[in-house]
């Protein structure tokens, strides 16, 4: 369509809170009265909370918002939505319902928040859930995300804090979707790159999530606004290591060359200082890295699987069309939390 959104400062999930000004605040936070039903609450860096209402019925609540990483209002809604839906399947939910969160300027034509509702509408109807309303206020920029509801047995919740030594970690989708993001925002990014980004983007997890059920997943997460290497210092919780193989990590191949030219964001500039005591790299080239570092929107899932299942895991993944494949290893703690060759 010919409308377009003027795009923000940062899009997507390059415009959140980095995580040590996040962990700042949080940790100051008064924890309240603990509840025996929440399984996982505010105490956690899960990706939604999870709370038990019955033995066999638990419900999963989460919200994700952010301005526009693309200017086509439509595409911006899908991705948008599918981000925000995704942390109901890292934990291993089935999404029910869903609340459009809006925030628009009433100067701006509303033919474009309609196109970004309509792109939140196919993808909560892709995912088997309702639409069951929302809350909109008047801002000087365009934001947009979901308030979501799933469901999940009490004994089958992904945590993503769980992984044991020898586990084999794979991650099923392509980095570089933030960086690529970023080169098209300065009419930098080839058409093809940008293509395969929105299509990672737009993709939910939900299948890779069911498909994951079949197999003793220990730990899994989404990776967004923290980036891989963020999200890996999440899941080793400080219990234990990991070895990644840096060749086996899926990328948008254009995105190494892009960060090669400098094109990144500053919230991976944020990921970078605050993993700095965590992470050691051994003969990774500096844009290699850089996407590592790189905040994903609406990103892959992140799965700590028991070595014997993952190649066949990996296998189904592939199957299903999802550029999945296992990056590496839980170890032992070591000195060195998360090792990248």
């Amino acid at each position: 369509m010919s409308e377009t959104i003027q795009f923000c400062k940062g899009g997507g999930c390059t415009a959140k809170l980095g995580a040590g000004v996040l962990s700042r605040v949080l940790d100051r936070l008064p924890k309240g009265k603990p509840d025996e039903n929440l399984l996982i609450g505010y105490d956690s860096k899960d990706d939604a909370a999870v709370y038990r209402v019955t033995d066999d019925i638990a419900i999963v609540q989460t919200l994700d918002f952010f301005p526009p990483m693309v200017d086509d209002p439509f595409l911006f809604g899908k991705i948008a939505a599918a981000n925000a839906l995704s942390d109901v399947y890292a934990m291993g939910g089935e999404v029910r319902t869903a609340l459009n969160i809006v925030c628009f300027p009433e100067d701006m034509d509303l033919n474009i928040l309609g196109e970004i509702m309509r792109g939140g509408f196919e993808k909560v109807q892709e995912a088997g859930g309702v639409l069951a309303g929302g809350h909109s206020i008047a801002d000087d920029s365009v934001k947009y995300g979901l308030s979501v509801t799933g469901v999940v047995h009490p004994q089958k919740i992904y945590p993503n804090n769980q992984g044991k030594p020898g586990d084999r970690l794979i991650l099923t989708k392509k980095l570089g979707v933030g960086i690529v993001c970023t080169a098209g925002r300065i009419q930098e990014a080839s058409e093809e790159a940008m293509r395969q980004a929105a299509a990672s983007m737009t993709t939910l997890n939900k299948r890779a999530s069911e498909i994951l059920r079949g197999y003793e997943v220990h730990a899994c997460t989404d990776v967004t606004g923290f980036g891989l290497l963020g999200h890996l210092h999440e899941m080793m919780d400080g219990r234990c290591s990991c070895d990644i193989d840096a060749s086996q990590v899926p990328i948008i191949t254009e995105a190494l060359h892009y960060a090669d030219e400098f094109f990144l964001t500053a919230a991976g500039q944020k990921n970078r200082n605050h993993l700095k005591e965590h992470v050691t790299f051994a003969g990774v080239p500096f844009a290699m890295e850089e996407v590592l570092f790189d905040p994903q929107t609406s990103g892959g899932l992140l799965a700590a699987v028991r070595p014997d299942q993952a190649e066949e895991l990996l296998a189904q993944l592939k199957e299903e069309g999802l550029a999945a494949q296992i990056i590496g290893t839980v170890t032992q703690k070591k000195d060195t939390e998360i090792y990248v060759s």
